[in-house]
């Protein structure tokens, strides 16, 4: 009995729904279908109008952050100084991340994240001309570099970055013949990766008197004369 009650309830919910949609439907002078396009076009655009806001928030609560690790210590911001500075809410900013440890690590994990399709979408090129796009990231985000490479988050970022760099030259690395023969691997990968990781820090904090592209060159030269 409950379950003819049960099912008689929905039926009748439904036909209550198709005679609205129907009226709704003469009442704007248009077929059924035309209507449902046009209601799924406009929850497109609401969904896209939501999502930019969404990148907009987010955009401003990493510029802020950025700019507050430039003016003090990361162990002195607070999660109220990266509202303030982004204008949006503390709810807004809690919405994405779980704390500022949680953002640092996003920050960084989005920076790594395209140097690795930098990567990816340059394979097929030598040393050098791969390098020069890797360091022309590094000049097109020069603050976030520096900031990590000379704030308190350095350790952190440095770790990250040097296993980047060691996961990209790792399949470059042969000991089975060549120069490199009989040496050990994870050596080789330490050794060029700490090089790297050094020259970065010391081109991103310190300057270095050449360009990008010469840089780049000259770091590409040795690799290929040694790997």
């Amino acid at each position: 009995m409950r379950y003819r009650t049960y099912v008689y309830n929905i039926e009748s919910n439904n036909a209550i729904y198709n005679n609205q949609k129907n009226a709704f439907c003469a009442q704007l002078h248009m077929p059924l279908h035309i209507v449902q396009l046009i209601l799924r076009k406009l929850v497109l655009t609401m969904m896209r109008v939501m999502d930019r806001r969404i990148l907009k928030s987010q955009e401003a609560i990493k510029t802020a952050f950025i700019d507050l690790m430039s003016e003090k210590n990361f162990n002195e911001i607070t999660i109220q100084d990266i509202s303030d500075r982004a204008n949006v809410g503390r709810r807004t900013i809690y919405h994405h991340y779980l704390d500022k440890f949680d953002l640092l690590d996003k920050l960084i994990e989005e920076h790594i994240n395209e140097l690795r399709k930098i990567c990816e979408s340059s394979s097929d090129l030598g040393f050098i001309a791969s390098n020069l796009i890797i360091f022309e990231y590094f000049e097109q985000y020069f603050l976030f570099f520096s900031i990590m490479l000379s704030s308190s988050a350095s350790p952190t970022f440095r770790n990250r970055l040097l296993e980047f760099i060691i996961e990209q030259l790792k399949n470059d690395v042969d000991i089975t013949q060549g120069i490199n023969k009989g040496l050990n691997k994870d050596v080789i990968l330490k050794f060029f990766g700490t090089a790297i990781v050094g020259l970065v820090e010391s081109y991103v904090t310190n300057g270095v008197p050449e360009s990008p592209k010469v840089v780049a060159e000259q770091v590409g030269i040795l690799l290929e004369r040694n790997l």
